[in-house]
């Protein structure tokens, strides 16, 4: 993905591909915004780096590393509705990833918590967007997590969680704010992240089509 310079509340942006440079500061990145169950280490950027650099991009602050949104390439069809979050990921090193597949799966967004409320997250899902159509691809497919379910999990269920959330009745800083960057619900998937003790281990299966995807001839 092209370098992208920007303008934000008279911060400079730069949304790029994560380099090898970058592995030690990305790595700590993951653990600041996920903890040490959910992270994903050192030798996992690694890996990404190395089967699809052009998937794994950053944002940075005014020079300073603040958010990452990674992703692999695949055939969803072949994963199904009720994968895990390990299957779809290779347990993060993407080596599962697929060069001729339909779809991007993006397996992980963190913005530092210093820096949130400044809509740092638009730029890198405009990140992915631009991935998905510089490699045509079908959509951008996602396991949100639902951080603010274990809040109400006693009086619903995570489905109708998911349907409040939708209708605006509820509010899930995830979740809405996929929904406010074009993606749909697919289904809620129970069981999708280990560990994941907010949102009670669920995820929201989201899509964004890509309206400028050309099928490709089969040869």
């Amino acid at each position: 993905m092209p370098q992208v310079n920007l303008k934000n509340q008279a911060q400079e942006i730069v949304v790029r591909n994560i380099l090898k440079e970058d592995l030690d500061a990305v790595a700590a990145l993951s653990m600041k915004c996920f903890g040490p169950d959910m992270s994903l280490k050192h030798e996992h950027f690694e890996s990404q780096l190395e089967l699809f650099p052009e998937g794994q991009i950053c944002l940075e602050c005014n020079g300073q590393i603040v958010g990452t949104a990674l992703s692999l390439i695949v055939n969803f069809e072949e994963y199904g509705d009720e994968h895990t979050y390990y299957e779809i990921s290779d347990l993060g090193f993407i080596r599962n990833h697929n060069p001729q597949g339909r779809n991007l799966y993006g397996i992980e967004v963190g913005v530092d918590e210093a820096f949130r409320g400044m809509q740092l997250g638009r730029h890198l899902y405009d990140g992915r967007r631009r991935i998905c159509q510089e490699f045509n691809l079908d959509s951008i497919i996602i396991g949100g997590r639902m951080p603010n379910f274990y809040k109400y999990a006693e009086h619903m269920s995570a489905d109708e969680y998911v349907q409040a959330v939708m209708a605006g009745n509820l509010y899930d800083p995830v979740l809405t704010f996929q929904l406010k960057n074009g993606f749909q619900l697919k289904k809620v998937i129970a069981n999708y992240l280990p560990n994941d003790v907010e949102s009670l281990e669920y995820g929201a299966l989201m899509e964004w089509k890509n309206t400028d995807y050309k099928p490709r001839l089969v040869e």
